[in-house]
């Protein structure tokens, strides 16, 4: 009690000093005598100086907090060691009774010290919650005698000491006795080692950590709970090493894969029932980005290692459940950053389940196509950042097509007419984006541009090459005759002058006399009509832009 009498002394007596400083240099604002001055700083002035009444503090600080928080651990690392040992010759009760005898006696000084060193009280409860945990835990496992022979009643017992140490966690509403309780509960399901057990508990603590971070607002305990259910999910598909010292992947259940999805549709509740106010922070986006990942990564690679034959159906269940949680998250608050993570892992395995049913090099065809539906999606969640990675994505999947297709087919054409719809619809629907710039759109439509040429290159007769270029450029007059928009005359210009350069260079050389003449006339003819259609426009009253283009 005195080294505690002793600080308080010293804090109040600091805190004299700088309220007596600060009246001094309200004196001297307010023009009293020197002399008034002088005294009222003649008793602060024999005061010690702040930096040494800082370390004063900071020392009173280590000395009487932190080596209390050290001490206990290193008391509590000591009994749980002493519980531990093996103990040959004496009865297998001993160490667990010697462990609640000392437990006892913890909890006595916790409850002494109650009110004289509260924060000592609370720091020994913290230890005598996990040395009853190991005390109970000697009862079956380390001991070739177990007191308690059946391992179901030993793991009973483990989980009744974790859920009364989760109520009195509660009870005193400390985050640090929560967290220990939820590892030692996840402890109890790798000993448990049993399949139906493992993933029955490991969704029961899913929900007691929601649970608590929702009520107290802990929401960072949130970020270990996650840690510690895919870890204890993915232990047990490893053959739970830490139980069995043998490394294998199990198959059976074959339904534990669709648990993941439960932990994350659990952890997505706690963000998506958080308190109003409490808009999509940083803490908020890192524990999305991680419960998504975590889900998505270890369910990829089970179904991958172990259930290859079922990655079609399986995938396309996944991604049929994370692009219901995009949609959940928008339709409830327009969220902005669940709504991009959740919809991009469902995405993901959209792509892995294409790739798994569609043979090479036809799944390409069907992630093109898959790039359209997700502009759709964007345009709904009015969200840019799906769009720009939707953008780089559907170039990734297009260089991939032409550096990896030995033949490209007339199917290959698909990649031009999704940029095109692709820039399209997003002209269309360019308010709900709120897009300033048009670079987005442009780059659909340079790729389309790049790949009809290419595709018809590759897939037509070599004599129906230009002809076929020449019906590509009247296709964007078209366009651009029907939605009044200039860039489609643009790639009309462009794709005839590729076409007289295809004609002079290899049409000459390489086409049969009959297909060169009929490409130099087709292309010829075409030429010239549209010459002549510039020049009867030019020659109207109003050469300017139309209004229609204008709004394009």
């Amino acid at each position: 009690m005195s080294s505690q009498q002793n600080g308080d002394n010293r804090y109040l007596h600091t805190r004299l000093a700088r309220i007596e400083r600060r009246l001094q240099r309200l004196e001297e604002q307010m023009g009293l005598s020197s002399a008034q001055g002088e005294e009222a700083m003649e008793e602060p002035s024999a005061l010690p100086p702040d930096d040494a009444r800082d370390q004063d503090a900071l020392e009173y600080k280590i000395g009487s907090y932190w080596l209390a928080k050290i001490g206990i651990v290193v008391l509590a690392f000591g009994i749980v060691f002493l519980l531990t040992l093996p103990y040959e010759g004496l009865p297998s009760y001993l160490p667990s009774l010697s462990g609640y005898v000392i437990t006892g006696i913890i909890l006595a000084l916790s409850h002494y010290w109650r009110h004289s060193f509260s924060f000592m009280s609370r720091y020994l409860l913290g230890c005598a919650l996990v040395l009853i945990y190991f005390a109970t835990l000697r009862l079956h496992f380390l001991s070739e005698n177990p007191v308690i022979g059946n391992m179901g009643v030993a793991v009973t017992l483990l989980l009744l000491v974790v859920f009364i140490n989760l109520y009195i966690s509660q009870k005193r509403q400390s985050v640090y006795l929560t967290s220990v309780s939820l590892i030692l509960g996840y402890c109890t399901v790798i000993l448990a080692n049993n399949a139906y057990a493992t993933f029955m508990l490991i969704t029961l603590f899913t929900l007691v950590t929601v649970y608590m971070s929702h009520r107290f607002q802990w929401r960072h305990l949130l970020f270990l709970g996650i840690f510690l259910s895919y870890f204890t999910h993915l232990n047990w598909y490893l053959n739970n090493p830490f139980h069995t010292s043998q490394l294998q992947l199990l198959s059976e259940p074959a339904f534990n894969v669709f648990f993941l999805l439960l932990y994350a549709f659990i952890f997505s509740l706690a963000n998506y029932f958080r308190k109003k106010g409490i808009a999509e922070d940083e803490l908020l986006i890192e524990t999305t980005i991680l419960n998504g990942l975590c889900a998505f990564t270890l369910f990829f690679f089970i179904t991958l290692l172990t259930f290859r034959g079922s990655l079609f159906i399986n995938h396309l269940i996944a991604a049929l459940f994370f692009l219901t949680l995009a949609t959940a998250f928008w339709i409830r608050e327009k969220s902005k950053y669940s709504t991009f993570v959740y919809a991009t892992i469902g995405f993901m395995a959209l792509s892995v389940s294409i790739i798994s049913h569609f043979p090479y090099p036809a799944f390409f065809i069907y992630l093109c196509w898959q790039s359209l539906l997700v502009v759709v999606a964007a345009i709904w969640f009015r969200s840019k950042i799906i769009i720009v990675a939707n953008l780089v994505i559907y170039l990734i999947i297009f260089l991939a097509y032409i550096l990896s297709v030995r033949e490209v087919s007339a199917v290959s054409i698909s990649f031009g007419i999704v940029a095109l719809l692709s820039a399209r619809i997003m002209n269309w629907q360019k308010h709900r984006l709120e897009i300033k710039t048009e670079f987005m759109r442009n780059t659909y439509l340079a790729s389309a541009f790049i790949v009809f040429p290419y595709a018809l290159y590759h897939s037509v007769p070599t004599g129906y090459v230009g002809l076929s270029w020449v019906a590509v450029a009247i296709f964007y007059y078209a366009l651009s005759l029907i939605l009044h928009n200039k860039k489609y005359r643009w790639m009309a210009l462009f794709t005839l002058m590729l076409t007289v350069l295809f004609v002079f260079i290899i049409g000459i050389a390489r086409l049969e006399p009959v297909y060169r003449m009929a490409s130099f006339i087709v292309l010829g003819t075409v030429l010239l009509a549209i010459s002549l259609f510039y020049t009867k426009r030019n020659t109207k009253p109003s050469t300017h832009v139309s209004e229609g283009e204008k709004k394009k």
